[in-house]
């Protein structure tokens, strides 16, 4: 599975909330400007962030976007199903239990797939937020 622009500028903008977290919403532009990333794109994956329950806007002059919850209980992985959908390296193996493929039974290599996609999901999910600023701290970012 390759995550795309949207999930990994997704998860840099929510490292940038986590940092500031508690001082207040934070400002799109500022972000935008940390991160090096398109301000219209930000709205976009906010947006979709919002949507999942992950982030709140603030409107007026002191507005912009804060984390709903601690970042401590927000996970890497959560944030990537938010802007990415399942985290499954093929489709086959989604969580969902849904596939089209008509070799599912007898598929030889589906239990690869599913090995890889449960390591991918206990790196993801055991990863919050706080430990991302964490590591980012620890390496001087």
């Amino acid at each position: 599975m390759r995550i795309s622009t949207k999930g990994g500028y997704g998860i840099r903008a929510m490292y940038e909330l986590a940092m500031a977290y508690g001082q207040g919403p934070v400002p799109l532009k500022t972000v935008a400007e940390r991160q090096s990333i398109s301000e219209h794109y930000l709205e976009q994956l906010m947006g979709m962030l919002r949507r999942a329950g992950l982030v709140r806007g603030i409107r007026g002059a002191r507005g912009g976007y804060e984390l709903t919850s601690a970042p401590e209980a927000i996970r890497v992985g959560d944030v990537l199903r938010a802007l990415e959908g399942p985290i499954s390296p093929i489709s086959c193996v989604d969580h969902d239990g849904f596939s089209e493929c008509v070799r599912l039974e007898q598929c030889p290599t589906r239990g690869l797939w599913k090995r890889l996609r449960d390591s991918m999901t206990a790196v993801l999910d055991s990863t919050t937020l706080a430990d991302l600023c964490r590591e980012a701290q620890e390496d001087n970012l």
